[in-house]
């Protein structure tokens, strides 16, 4: 029964020492799988940003005519609320 409890004991042992080695490469793989995930990340918002720079002029131009009615609209009526803003000068008094 001595030598069957030993077994048991340095089966778990054995284990636990396992556990702990696979704990620590995933924890480590982890660790380096995330730092090269945030690199590429940003590496891709960059990209992508830069991408962005390039291709909203263009894309801008493209939607010109299906806006230009909402944008000449916008522009007179912005035109007349300025125009209608303009500071009322003070009537003088002659005496």
């Amino acid at each position: 029964m001595i030598g069957l409890m030993i077994v048991a004991v340095m089966v778990g042992a054995l284990w636990m020492f396992g556990s702990l080695i696979g704990l620590v490469f995933k924890v480590t793989f982890g660790l380096v799988g995330g730092l090269i995930g945030l690199l590429a990340g940003g590496i891709g918002l960059f990209i992508g940003g830069l991408v962005m720079l390039l291709v909203l002029p263009l894309v801008a131009l493209s939607l010109l005519p299906l806006c230009l009615p909402a944008l000449l609209l916008f522009g007179l009526i912005w035109g007349i609320a300025h125009i209608a803003r303009r500071p009322v000068t003070a009537p003088t008094v002659s005496r």
